[in-house]
């Protein structure tokens, strides 16, 4: 099916279903023999799924249905510091405070960048499919289903050499951060081998053009024909899959 576009409206393989990644073969051991030492942490898992490259490192933002217009009228995704139509905010106060003040390696503040996940089941959209009751989320949020929510898929290569990798929350103390591509490849590498990716952020500067963002990825039907009747409005042929998966709580 490669190359083609499956039922759920993706191509290229993007579909985890209709292009089932590669199962890890676990290798059979007699119950006489000697337990397998740990994996040290940061070393490569064995399996035989393919890794993706750098570039094609596909990354994941989520936003409120509500606010694709807005995006669409902009022709960007623009950074939190720079957003000036009113919008449905997902973060509270606090997180917004947090990522004014907390910087990156690069001096700017973490809300000059619009920031992308590396996994669609990352720890930021669990916690809004479950509910949004800790203390980053706000009020909007917590009133919101998931599916109210689109993801906005695009890759590392589209971002362009500027993007930032952060092996978790951008504003945690503790976060490091990768500006170069060897840098980049070598926390990534790190990441995927200790399956930590699900709180790493990739960011890019100031906003990140429409254009560049690959397939919308919808809950349903319905949400589908919205967002395709708001990207025929702006003149983007962007496509729109119906992925439930994504939405499932």
């Amino acid at each position: 099916m490669s190359g083609t576009e499956c039922i759920h409206g993706f191509e290229n393989g993007l579909c985890d279903s209709c292009f089932p990644k590669a199962v890890p073969v676990k290798p059979v051991t007699r119950a006489s023999s000697p337990s397998r030492s740990k994996r040290v942490p940061g070393t490569p898992r064995a399996s035989s799924a393919k890794v993706p490259s750098l570039s094609d490192q596909r990354v994941y933002h989520v936003t409120h249905i509500s606010n694709l217009e807005s995006i669409l009228r902009e022709g960007q995704l623009v950074a939190a510091a720079s957003i000036e139509d009113a919008i449905l905010d997902i973060s509270s106060p606090l997180t917004r405070e947090l990522r004014e003040s907390a910087a990156l390696t690069t001096g700017e503040p973490v809300n000059r960048y619009v920031p992308f996940s590396l996994v669609p089941e990352s720890t930021s959209w669990r916690e809004l499919r479950a509910g949004a009751v800790e203390p980053r989320w706000s009020d909007a949020a917590r009133t919101a289903t998931p599916t109210d929510f689109v993801f906005l898929v695009s890759t590392v290569r589209a971002l362009g050499e500027d993007a930032v990798l952060a092996d978790g929350d951008a504003a945690a103390s503790l976060t490091r951060f990768a500006t170069d591509e060897t840098a980049i490849t070598r926390m990534l590498g790190n990441l995927r081998s200790d399956e930590l990716t699900d709180d790493a952020e990739v960011l890019i500067h100031g906003s990140f053009a429409f254009d560049d963002v690959q397939l919308v990825g919808v809950a349903s039907d319905k949400a589908r024909e919205r967002v395709k009747a708001l990207l025929d409005g702006a003149s983007f042929k962007t496509k729109v899959a119906v992925y439930p998966p994504w939405f499932i709580q």
